[in-house]
């Protein structure tokens, strides 16, 4: 079996402080987080700013520079940081940390969608900060803006000029379809790493057999000339992420994507949901794949080459 990479998404732009202590917001607790995560197995470190203050989502490169460096010098984890930043951030300000770090990674979302978050604004009546509710409600009327000419811009100035390879995230089949024409523009140099993401609202469903069919449709469009990972929102983490290695995949985890360990149970950290995923694919005989095995298999230019 090929070894499995396990990314890690430390903090992201979805859940709000008041959904779990755990969830990491200042620069010093995600540093903190993202160094537990990596020496607990992730290779990947997915990475978004939080304002200190209050812990909504930033772009403020001078936030990132807090964290980045601290993380490089502790680990030697591929640090893969955010084009989607937070809801309602323009492109340019989506950019604007990438642009000035030139990391390894970034993420790249394959197309515009409804990324609807407003559900989660129900289960909870007391907030610890006064943006969290219309953060969240306001989301029944927005939409994720990633055009062609978005998605042509990200590669020309950060793929082209940084030498920044992708973790391209595909929430629906759809997205496939357009990273497929993407290629055909020469916008990217396979392989290419998909993100295979179910169950955000707006996006494909957590079913298995969504599943099996985003799988089959990369083979069809991309052949060999690909690597996949698949991440699942909220109670389908651990599942999905499981079925995924199984069918020789690679897996992503973190607070992003879910704040639970179990059924009703909050996670207390990162390095606890990526310990309990590599426990579970090592017990199935799946070896776990370093930093640099992930480089090599990515066609990463190497941490040395980023600016931070």
């Amino acid at each position: 079996m090929s070894k499995v990479i396990i990314t890690c998404a430390i903090t992201g732009g979805i859940h709000t402080p008041t959904m779990s202590d755990a969830l990491p917001i200042t620069p010093g607790e995600i540093a903190a987080e993202a160094i537990a995560a990596a020496e607990a197995g992730a290779a990947i470190l997915h990475l978004h700013a939080r304002d200190p203050k209050d812990g909504r989502p930033t772009p403020d490169p001078a936030v990132f520079m807090e964290f980045l460096p601290r993380i490089k010098q502790a680990t030697d984890a591929v640090i893969n940081i955010t084009t989607g930043g937070g809801l309602n951030m323009s492109v340019e300000q989506r950019l604007a940390a990438p642009l000035q770090t030139a990391p390894e990674m970034c993420s790249l979302n394959m197309g515009s969608m409804n990324f609807a978050l407003h559900p989660l604004a129900k289960r909870y009546s007391n907030w610890k900060y006064e943006w969290e509710e219309p953060y969240l409600t306001g989301t029944k009327d927005f939409i994720f803006r990633n055009t062609f000419a978005d998605i042509e811009r990200i590669y020309h100035l950060l793929g082209e000029a940084h030498g920044t390879r992708f973790e391209h995230e595909c929430y629906d089949v759809g997205h496939l379809y357009n990273l497929a024409h993407c290629l055909d523009q020469g916008w990217f140099r396979p392989p290419v790493f998909l993100q295979l993401i179910f169950g955000i609202l707006g996006g494909i469903g957590a079913d298995m057999d969504n599943l099996m069919f985003m799988k089959r449709t990369a083979d069809k469009l991309f052949g060999k000339d690909y690597h996949w990972s698949v991440l699942a929102a909220g109670k389908n983490q651990m599942p999905f992420a499981t079925q995924a290695a199984m069918m020789g995949g690679n897996v992503r985890v973190g607070l992003e994507d879910s704040l639970f360990i179990g059924r009703g149970k909050l996670a207390t950290s990162n390095a606890e949901q990526v310990l309990k995923i590599r426990r579970i694919l090592e017990e199935l005989g799946h070896e776990i794949a370093t930093p640099d095995e992930a480089r090599a298999t990515l066609g990463l230019k190497g941490g040395d080459k980023v600016s931070f």
